[in-house]
């Protein structure tokens, strides 16, 4: 009974390693994009952090301060981000694990579930904050040419400071899902924590900080700073944290601040140990209620879909789609974000201010409409490989339903498509006709990117549904793993391929149209007919994009059976 702890965490790394030896399709390659990928966030994350504290060594004093101001703030944020996630994660290592069914009934004593439960929720809430904080760390130290000292420490400082959080986000998890069930408590704190990313980010966007950096701004500098120095208490571990790295950064040392967060890491993971070894039980038998889809009946959607042209079985289809997609918090609530940063998208475009070039005002605005069109394809294709691609996958284990009804397997494809296609073409038709209007384009381009938006938008929606039944991944834990799989990095590749492509067709012989319409000179036939073939090759290979990846998804669905 000594070793249970440590036997408790055996199968979640034999089932790691199991993984890492068991190769599939596309492993290579997901590796090499995603490691390639954080290799270079946290590059440019050193390189941002080391300028930054190296330009500030230039001001003794106020560069002590900014960077001291800086842990604290670095510190305060991650506290927050930490605390949310372990709440969220607790729901399912303490409550919604498959493998607790297990365990409970083991002869296992509750003090070392509780730890074995609680590394694996600080490990999953925390290690994306570690992975970030830790360049910004080096960066300061190497820039400020700190001892060694310094590395030992912050090492010592980051490891209980992840705990205080984790620990606080347990008990807060305890005491929600004794009031509601698991499942409904999860469904909230999405909502909350979506809603409250929107805030930020709207909130961000709105106060517009590029302002800072104007000469203007200066004046308002000084209160910028007693704003920042506001919400850094003393009483909160951020405060303990960024004070004790920095005493290490000149060379000290500062016990007190240290020992503060050893002991208040220490005293929080006790409490909740404490906690759960009383109140788990119940809380678990809580939390095995079976959900409730009051809101997801939706009784008035069947008669409006028969309205529909089809037949009787693709009209059911699309009813049970739109039904499992709002059934599923998961993924209807990220939506809300999707807005947000739609709106974000727009409002970029709305305080651009290209009149600064009084003479290529207009040269430049039009320039724009393409680089518009160019980010909206991206943005497209990211919302595609995340709702669209996984709508197969998302029949899960019982696909063998549908497999053997009497309904064609292209039914299936069909209805996921218009599912995904309707919602992705009012999205993407509203960003590129907002966003041109505000930029103030020509009306010819306003046109132009609108039409070829909804083309592009057809071959996307139907390359991520041809991939998405090519590549299924039906006994996924979640949508999230079908995206990042080898079949959604494909898609990705090919999308992005094809976006430069169309984007191309099309900008080269409308910017050869308005160059001479600027300089008032008529096109020559010639030119007419190239810049014809240009947009007939586009809108031909957004069709054929869209008709070869709907039959060869359908032909793999086929070759399932």
């Amino acid at each position: 009974m000594r070793q249970a702890f440590a036997f408790l965490l055996l199968p979640t790394l034999w089932a790691a390693r199991n993984r890492a030896r068991r190769r599939e399709q596309g492993d290579a390659l997901r590796a090499l994009l995603f490691g390639g990928v954080g290799l270079l966030v946290s590059g440019a994350i050193f390189a941002t952090v080391f300028w930054l504290s190296w330009q500030l060594l230039d001001y003794e004093e106020l560069g002590d301060y900014l960077v001291r101001l800086g842990f604290g703030w670095l510190f305060l944020t991650f506290l927050s981000f930490v605390a949310f996630s372990s709440i969220v994660t607790a729901l399912s290592t303490f409550f919604l694990s498959e493998d607790l069914r297990l365990l409970l009934p083991a002869p296992i004593p509750g003090e070392r579930l509780f730890y074995s439960r609680f590394a694996r929720t600080v490990g999953q809430s925390s290690w994306m904050v570690i992975a970030f904080v830790l360049p910004v760390l080096l960066a300061v130290g190497f820039a400020r040419c700190a001892p060694p000292s310094y590395y030992l420490l912050a090492l010592a400082t980051v490891a209980p400071f992840v705990l205080i959080p984790s620990a606080l986000g347990c008990l807060v998890t305890l005491g929600l899902v004794s009031v509601f069930p698991a499942r409904r408590a999860r469904d909230i704190l999405m909502l909350m924590g979506l809603l409250f990313a929107v805030a930020l980010v709207v909130t961000l966007r709105l106060i517009r900080p590029e302002r800072l950096l104007t000469v203007q701004a200066l004046p308002d500098l000084t209160a910028f700073f007693a704003t920042l120095q506001s919400p850094l208490t003393p009483l909160l571990p951020s405060f303990w944290a960024g004070e004790s790295l920095f005493a290490a950064l000149r060379g000290g040392s500062d016990p007190l601040h240290l020992a503060a967060l050893w002991t208040t890491a220490l005293a929080s993971t006790r409490i909740a140990r404490a906690a759960y070894v009383r109140y788990y039980f119940s809380a678990f038998s809580k939390a095995q209620e079976a959900r409730k889809a009051r809101f997801s009946r939706l009784h008035g959607l069947e008669p409006l879909v028969h309205l529909l042209p089809g037949t009787p079985a693709r009209r059911a289809l699309l009813v049970k789609d739109v039904k499992v997609f709002l059934r599923d918090t998961a993924q209807w609530s990220q939506l809300l974000l999707l807005v947000a940063l739609a709106l974000v998208y727009v409002y970029n475009f709305r305080v651009l201010d290209l009149d600064r070039i009084p003479y290529m005002t207009g040269l430049v605005k039009n320039a724009y409409a393409f680089v518009n069109l160019l980010l909206a394809s991206f943005v497209m294709s990211a919302v595609a490989v995340r709702f669209v691609f996984p709508a197969v996958s998302a029949e899960g284990q019982a696909f063998w339903i549908v497999r053997t009804s009497p309904v064609p397997l292209s039914s299936l494809l069909w209805s996921k498509f218009w599912t995904g296609f309707v919602p992705i073409l009012v999205l993407s038709e509203a960003l590129t006709i907002a966003s041109n209007q505000m930029l103030g384009i020509a009306v010819a381009l306003r046109v132009l990117g609108a039409v070829a938006i909804a083309f592009m938008t057809l071959a996307l929606v139907g390359l991520a549904c041809g991939m998405g039944a090519r590549y299924p991944r039906f006994g996924a834990e979640n949508l999230t793993q079908v995206a990042g799989s080898y079949g959604g990095v494909a898609f990705m590749v090919l999308a992005v391929l094809f976006n430069l492509v169309v984007t191309a067709l099309l900008a080269w012989p409308a910017s050869l149209y308005l160059w001479y319409q600027y300089r008032h000179l008529p096109l020559a036939p010639r030119q007419l007919a190239l810049i014809g073939a240009c947009f007939t090759a586009a809108a031909a290979l957004s069709v054929a994009t869209f008709l070869a990846s709907m039959r060869r998804g359908v032909r793999a669905l086929e070759d399932l059976g």
